[in-house]
């Protein structure tokens, strides 16, 4: 391995130095760090890059993997599971400079986007377009497109156009050794062997650094409807999600559900005015996205009506205009102001088993931990259309280890041969645990596989397995 003290050096010579630059106290600080952990600053970072082009990129990864140097990829630190914390000596490779919007196709349906690009700029170069960017999540104005893909991330919309695998038609990514794999397509159907760009969505930068893609853009909706319901219980749920989706069809785009304690803290708790009187089972937020304004509302109230007199909904508010659509939305994305609530320090969960076991798993959970530890508090939220649920543990003035807790919850998942991780993938917090989703022959082939793409084990190495 080179010489520590020379990397800085020797990189300022490949890329400039105004390109590599010597980590001082202000970048340590934001290069340690996620949303959700603080990692340590004295892990060795020998340089902090900001690449402006692939070539750049290229030529960092090749004088790394050449000298055994490990290199941590990032984007918008906005990760939750520590993908892009440094968990020893490297160069951080940050991609935060790389912002070019290459071309957007309006007759393709596509936007061709560097990876530092943040989320919100490519719905508004998409809306500017009158199209539409789906992927949608509560960091939309810092996570990063290369990160999204590099996690595979969810949000609110995955019920109607699925994850960001499914919104990504190509890609370009630098192998460890500084090859540049070019797949920048625009098409749809590609039927030409190994899809390789599925290689790299998902794989939180082990096997490569995506450093452009290929996203697909949909029709700009001319309606938006959203609305709340209150509800007796979990079974009541699926019956009024079997009526969104006949009701609806293709227009339904969110079904999210928040449990009573979750309701009661992202309201009352937290100064807001209910929209519906607390204490129902659960409340409902649904979302409909439609191409004729007027006879989406009329159907939306409709059905929804007709869910009221069937018994299923015992109460709903529907919005009448976009600033009381943003404030119901805001109920569900209240997660992110919790750091000032009550409700923090929290440990949380983003777990996945199929629709119509949420219900049961929340309970088991919730069982199984207060009998274990009554002095915890769990809230239950999440994307219950598409198996998402998400779980908060409040840890505040108690004592009781987290590995205990996460063995319990993760272990309650395996039983229902669900995922511990949804979409805020591995990362490093999660390493204990990918045995409860993943068996010793998935592993293995995963572990094969980084082997091949990444023989030195440089890039972002101490996560997704050990």
């Amino acid at each position: 391995m080179s010489d520590e003290r020379n990397v800085l050096q020797d990189l300022q010579q490949i890329v400039g130095a105004e390109v590599a630059v010597a980590p001082d106290a202000v970048s340590l600080e934001r290069h340690t760090r996620d949303n959700n952990i603080c990692g340590r600053k004295d892990v060795g970072i020998l340089a902090l890059v900001y690449p402006r082009s692939t070539g750049q990129v290229s030529a960092v990864l090749r004088y790394c993997n050449e000298r055994g140097i490990a290199v941590q990829p990032q984007g918008g630190l906005t990760g939750l599971a520590g993908g892009a914390v440094p968990v020893g000596p490297c160069v951080v490779l940050s991609l935060e400079r790389m912002r070019a919007i290459k071309e957007l196709d309006v007759e393709a349906g596509t936007i061709t986007v560097e990876a530092g690009v943040v989320m919100e700029a490519v719905q508004k170069a998409a809306d500017a377009a009158e199209l539409f960017f789906p992927l949608d999540l509560g960091g939309r104005g810092s996570c990063q497109i290369g990160g999204n893909v590099a996690t595979n991330a969810g949000g609110n919309r995955v019920l109607r156009y699925g994850m960001a695998r499914d919104l990504v038609l190509g890609i370009e990514a630098v192998l460890a050794d500084g090859t540049v794999i070019d797949a920048l397509r625009k098409v749809i159907k590609n039927n030409t062997g190994y899809d390789l760009r599925q290689l790299f969505i998902g794989s939180e930068g082990t096997l490569g650094v995506i450093t452009a893609v290929v996203l697909r853009l949909f029709p700009k909706p001319r309606s938006a409807c959203t609305g709340i319901c209150a509800v007796t219980d979990y079974a009541a749920v699926l019956d009024l999600l079997r009526r969104a989706r006949s009701g609806f069809g293709a227009q339904l785009s969110a079904y999210e559900v928040m449990w009573p304690d979750f309701y009661q803290l992202a309201t009352l708790d937290m100064g807001r005015k209910p929209p519906l009187p607390p204490g129902s089972g659960a409340y409902v937020l649904i979302e409909t996205l439609g191409t004729d304004p007027q006879p989406d509302q009329e159907r939306y109230e409709t059905v929804i009506a007709e869910a009221i007199e069937a018994g299923i909904v015992t109460d709903a508010v529907i919005a009448q205009s976009q600033r009381e659509a943003i404030e119901l939305w805001a109920l569900r994305d209240s997660p992110g102001e919790w750091s000032n609530s009550a409700h923090w320090p929290q440990l949380g969960f983003d777990v996945s088993v199929p629709t119509g076991e949420i219900g049961e798993l929340a309970e088991e959970i919730r069982a199984e931990l207060t009998a274990r530890w009554p002095e915890l508090i769990a809230l239950f939220f999440g994307h219950v259309a598409d198996g998402n649920l998400h779980v908060s543990v409040r840890m505040a003035g108690h004592s009781v280890p987290e590995l205990d807790i996460e063995n319990a919850v993760y272990g309650i998942v395996a039983r229902h041969r669900g995922s511990i991780s949804a979409e805020h993938g591995i990362g490093s917090l999660k390493i204990p645990f990918l045995h409860f989703s993943r068996s010793e022959a998935e592993i293995a082939l995963m572990r094969a596989i980084k082997q091949t793409m990444d023989p030195k084990g440089i890039l972002n190495p101490g996560k997704l397995f050990n």
